[in-house]
């Protein structure tokens, strides 16, 4: 993997908050705590994209659907397509 140098300013009343999260998540490196704070982040993008269609769903059908009930539609069809 290429890797290429990137500069970011830290506030100094922040450089305690982040060298505590680098040691903790980071094993002490700040690229790897990038990396993993980077992954988090996509994670949270992901669901709060998640909760938006899922919001936008139940305002189409007019109500709300339980997991089960979610759970057993995505199998009826993936099952009429199988």
């Amino acid at each position: 993997m290429a890797a290429r140098t990137v500069g970011f300013a830290v506030a100094d009343e922040d450089q305690p908050l982040l060298e505590r999260l680098v040691d903790r998540y980071g094993g002490g490196n700040r690229s790897e705590f990038l990396r993993r704070a980077m992954r988090v982040m996509a994670a949270e993008e992901r669901a709060e994209r998640l909760r938006g269609i899922q919001a936008r769903a139940h305002a189409a059908a007019g109500r709300s659907y339980t997991a089960d009930e979610v759970n057993d539609l995505v199998r009826k069809v993936l099952k009429k397509r199988g």
